[in-house]
């Protein structure tokens, strides 16, 4: 029993390569031309929520100014995700996603002090909350006696 296979000489490299085979279809149709609606006159769908800088959620890493609560941790001797040495010390703080370096400025919503910390760790690992400081930064900011402080937080 034959069998007649293509060989790979009568290919040419896309055809070879490719991880979806060429469909024989027709091209999409064109869309219909836009007209100019007023956006009340746009389905819910279509319309984006408005954005308001002080009220972004701090899931999203690209947002540059969010708020939420923030608490500190301390420990000795330890390495944080970003490799370094742990240094409570030092004005560090740890965020789920913002790379590491990355420089942002906390400020305490009650008293007004703000101070700048450097992401060098993951975390926090509560719900609810946005950013974990260093005891320095905490101290610095006055919220060590309460533990958990009400902060925006500014990328910068």
């Amino acid at each position: 029993m034959w069998l007649h296979v293509n060989s790979a000489a009568a290919q040419d490299f896309n055809d070879r390569w490719s991880i979806i085979p060429k469909a024989h279809a027709e091209p999409a149709p064109q869309a219909p031309e836009q007209t100019n609606q007023s956006p009340q006159t746009q389905s819910p769908i279509e319309q984006e929520p408005p954005q308001n800088s002080e009220d972004r959620s701090a899931t999203r890493s690209f947002n540059r100014v969010f708020s939420g609560k923030a608490s500190f941790y301390s420990y000795s001797k330890r390495k944080t995700a970003s490799g370094a040495t742990f240094d409570r010390d030092s004005l560090t703080a740890a965020h789920r996603n913002l790379p590491f370096g990355t420089h942002v400025r906390v400020t305490d919503l009650k008293s007004s002090k703000s101070v700048v910390v450097r992401i060098t760790d993951r975390g926090p690992w509560v719900r609810g909350r946005v950013i974990d400081l260093s005891l320095a930064a905490a101290r610095s900011l006055g919220i060590t006696d309460r533990g958990v402080a009400q902060v925006r937080v500014v990328v910068l």
